[in-house]
């Protein structure tokens, strides 16, 4: 089992910057490629980024490429989302999960999940 906690959320204005992180506890961290999601109000819950095993590889969703950045340090068991430039449309529960498989953007590739922090961007 991995337990996944996520934190870093909150209310920003539009055009500002929130770091979400991901504490993770359990098996050994650096077995499971990492992703964020996110699950807007009556919308199904859409990838946003994903990071390999190492944080060799990244992949993000266009919607948010250039500018969420993902990272992870194996180290301290956690994986982050740095989200620039926020916009309304951002609003959304993320949620971050880890995956056996590297750069999945399927949410059925996830075993483990948490339990989400609101990011709200107001304009």
């Amino acid at each position: 089992q991995v337990q996944l906690v996520e934190s870093g959320g909150g209310l920003v204005q539009a055009g500002g910057s929130l770091r979400l992180s991901c504490a993770a506890s359990g098996r050994t961290f650096s077995n499971y490629a990492m992703g964020w999601f996110r699950q807007a109000p009556a919308k199904e819950r859409e990838f946003v980024a994903a990071i390999s095993r190492t944080g060799g590889s990244t992949d993000s969703a266009d919607s948010v490429k250039g500018r969420f950045t993902i990272s992870r340090d194996n180290t301290k068991n956690a994986a982050y989302l740095q989200m620039n430039s926020l916009k309304p449309e951002d609003t959304a529960v993320y949620y971050c999960a880890a995956s056996r498989v590297s750069g999945a953007r399927r949410r059925s590739l996830y075993d483990y999940w948490g339990q989400g922090t609101q990011v709200t961007v107001s304009s």
